[in-house]
């Protein structure tokens, strides 16, 4: 099963820039390169700040911007977002009986399930993922209980060692965090927004996951600095391969860099 795996596109309304990048601009950018190189993807998942402060005009240029995909969507949100507004501009987008935009797919044989989980809580920079959550989280655990899950998210749940971070990552993760340890299926990969920096790891002991750059700005690494500097990198997504035996996630962040040569394929051993 392939997917394309964007994040943090930070879009505003028409004509506003964000550290004087066009987020609209960088996310048809990566919207090309997916049509030009991974249309056979089977679906793409954006892990929320679709929006920078959750405009309606912000989530009309989302709207337009998808009737380019070839594949389906799966949206999440970000703290940047606005969960009415969202709802308001995606009607059809699916959700729990309590109004959170999160659901679970099936993927084939022992590839297991997609969850997709809603972390916003209004208000707030860090996230949520409350007990009315939690109980939706029960219920779509059960219902696959010897199978495997991929989880879609995303505030990263627990620390990255990130400073900037430390206060705004999923808040009390502790009850998501002993849920998706106590599932007998096991949990391969989870794939977090959130963080503007490519990185992967273990989380809580167990819980594997990976963390695309952002779409749009992106973070200048120091660990230890609470403050954080943006710079303008390129315009990226990831692409996601699961399959029974792995799972391979592979950065795509020259979209703009030039050919400087060609290496011919080794035949090996």
């Amino acid at each position: 099963m392939k997917l394309v795996h964007i994040t943090d596109i930070h879009l505003l309304p028409p004509g506003q820039t964000i550290h004087g990048l066009d987020p609209a601009a960088r996310l048809n950018a990566v919207i090309d390169d997916v049509i030009a190189r991974h249309a056979d993807a089977e679906l793409a998942v954006f892990t929320g700040d679709l929006t920078d402060r959750g405009e309606p005009e912000a989530y009309d240029i989302l709207r337009g911007a998808l009737q380019r995909l070839p594949m389906p969507a799966q949206l999440l949100l970000g703290n940047h977002d606005h969960r009415e507004r969202f709802r308001a501009a995606f009607p059809d987008a699916e959700t729990d009986d309590n109004g959170f935009v999160q659901t679970m797919r099936a993927a084939p044989g022992r590839v297991g399930r997609l969850l997709f989980l809603d972390t916003l809580e209004a208000g707030w920079s860090g996230g949520s993922y409350c007990e009315k959550r939690l109980a939706w989280l029960d219920r779509m655990l059960s219902q696959a209980p010897d199978l495997p899950v991929t989880v879609f998210m995303h505030h990263p749940p627990g620390d990255t060692g990130v400073a900037h971070f430390e206060c705004i990552n999923l808040h009390e993760p502790a009850p998501l965090v002993a849920r998706l340890q106590a599932h007998p299926g096991g949990v391969r990969m989870i794939f977090i927004g959130h963080v503007h920096l490519p990185m992967a790891g273990v989380l809580a002991g167990t819980l594997p996951f990976v963390a695309g750059r952002g779409c749009t700005h992106h973070m200048v690494l120091d660990a230890t600095a609470r403050d954080c500097l943006w710079v303008a990198g390129g315009p990226n997504y990831s692409v996601i391969t699961l399959a029974e035996d792995r799972v391979v996630s592979i950065a795509v962040d020259m979209l703009d860099a030039p050919l400087v040569g060609k290496g011919a394929y080794p035949p090996g051993p």
